[in-house]
């Protein structure tokens, strides 16, 4: 089956991203630039430590964390700012298997260029109902189009979201895009974040195929 990437390139036009040369071919015979990352930025994977929680950092998160089936939960009506919910997952709740995972499709990547501020103010989030039922469910790990679980600039609820998914050693990633080419069910995700020493998080290439039925 076709891989799928589900990452932002990144660029000097995404926030927390600096690019500039440090060697050029004319002067130096051949061409090379330093690229200063924030941890979090584009689509990235968080470790426990970003929210002060015990856990694998990211440099040592375990391989087969970065592997998984997860459904693909259609939530593309989504509003502004709105909670997401259990009842979001529809009939997905009922067939989910611990072990899985879900990716939440609601198309909000495509603000991350042409909208920032939107994209980062005004993101649909994750309830904590949900959040629980995760961790009561097993889920594996958790992919969302924004750029985070929870509101960034409500520092109380993004630390709880965050801590309530760690503690349930649920594996989050943000900031996926390219998701209205996935139309099956269910795909295999590959996480794959640079492998950071003690990090927080990490920027990551994250890719899908369909699963077979």
């Amino acid at each position: 089956m076709e891989w799928i990437d589900l990452t932002q390139t990144v660029s000097s036009e995404m926030p927390g991203i600096a690019i500039r040369a440090a060697k050029t071919l004319e002067k130096d015979g051949w061409n090379a630039r330093t690229v200063e990352l924030y941890t979090h930025a584009g689509t990235h994977a968080d470790a426990p430590v970003h929210f002060g929680m015990p856990g694998p950092s990211i440099d040592e998160m375990p391989l087969d964390k970065l592997i998984g089936e997860c459904w693909v939960v259609n939530i593309e009506d989504i509003k502004e700012k709105e909670l997401i919910t259990l009842s979001h997952l529809g009939g997905i709740a009922e067939q989910f298997r611990e072990g899985e995972g879900l990716l939440l499709k609601s198309g909000w990547s495509k603000l991350a260029i042409s909208n920032p501020k939107k994209f980062r103010d005004e993101l649909p989030r994750i309830s904590e109902e949900l959040a629980k039922w995760c961790v009561e469910r097993q889920v594996k790990m958790l992919l969302v189009e924004a750029p985070s679980v929870a509101d960034v600039n409500n520092l109380e609820e993004v630390t709880r979201i965050h801590r309530v998914l760690f503690g349930g050693k649920v594996f989050i990633v943000e900031g996926v895009c390219n998701t209205a080419a996935l139309t099956t069910p269910k795909v295999e995700v590959i996480v794959m974040p640079l492998k950071l020493k003690d990090g927080d998080g990490a920027p990551a290439r994250v890719i899908a195929r369909t699963i077979n039925p």
